[in-house]
């Protein structure tokens, strides 16, 4: 199904869905310290999202799986990626690094952010990992313009991850975000030299209203994954750290994107 441009009154119910998640990131982030545990960083979003008349995006996802998410966020520690169950056994230690990664529904449409931070003090690897995967975020949106396609933000990405030593993740990518949380287009973080189309992607062309989340997920080692017994958390195959910021946008008819899961 092709993407489908966002109406100026669809983009501002849009805004307010992505200011409730930023909110609900910026709570948990405001409360990442060593002792915490994942489970109660749920709580604080949970709390923030119903607090502001939004539901949670991810709790139930997908409608109608065997194994639907059980938390409002997903909260992922070092080697883990992505779409890490909260646990109160699951404690934060100093030294790690988590990713904080939420949506929020707000009147029918979908708000989706992310990103990773560190849990006191953390190493100067670490915090160059998260320096470089939120500069890619920023790369990403910089490409994000009407008459660009999805390929300049796929290439733009994977170019300053990988001059930097680090690879970027095949196997899970951006996507749009409107009324559902997966859309048209996808948005990968790599795009294969010379070929217009890979795994069934294709090079949208950006044009005004398209809304859909960018966002970089960047391995400290090689790119491959794997998924836990948990039928959720993705962590890296050869253990190294990870990082993952992401930012839900709208292209404007002209300049530069509006970040709508901005605070």
């Amino acid at each position: 199904m092709a993407p489908i441009p966002k109406t100026p009154e669809e983009l501002i119910i849009m805004r307010e869905a992505g200011r409730i998640t930023a909110l609900a990131l910026h709570a948990m982030r405001e409360a990442v310290q060593p002792g915490i545990s994942t489970a109660e960083l749920d709580a604080i979003a949970a709390d923030v999202i119903k607090k502001h008349g939004a539901t949670a995006a991810f709790l139930g996802y997908p409608p109608g799986s065997p194994h639907p998410f059980p938390g409002t966020a997903t909260i992922s520690i070092n080697e883990e990626l992505v779409h890490g169950i909260p646990r109160p056994d699951r404690i934060l230690q100093e030294g790690d690094i988590v990713s904080l990664d939420c949506g929020a529904i707000y009147n029918g449409y979908v708000g989706d952010s992310a990103l990773t931070v560190g849990v006191g003090k953390i190493s100067p690897e670490a915090q160059r990992l998260l320096e470089i995967t939120e500069q890619a975020l920023q790369i990403g949106i910089d490409k994000a313009r009407a008459g660009n396609e999805v390929s300049d933000i796929s290439r733009a990405i994977q170019a300053f991850v990988e001059s930097h030593g680090y690879s970027v993740v095949r196997e899970y990518t951006g996507h749009g975000v409107g009324r559902n949380m997966h859309e048209e287009p996808q948005v990968p973080n790599w795009w294969p030299t010379g070929r217009p189309r890979i795994r069934g992607w294709q090079s949208v062309k950006l044009v005004p209203g398209l809304t859909f989340a960018i966002e970089p997920m960047v391995n400290m080692g090689r790119p491959e994954t794997m998924m836990l017994d948990d039928h959720w958390t993705v962590v890296t195959r050869d253990g190294s750290l990870c990082a993952h910021f992401e930012h839900t946008i709208a292209i404007t008819p002209d300049g530069p994107p509006l970040i709508l899961t901005a605070l």
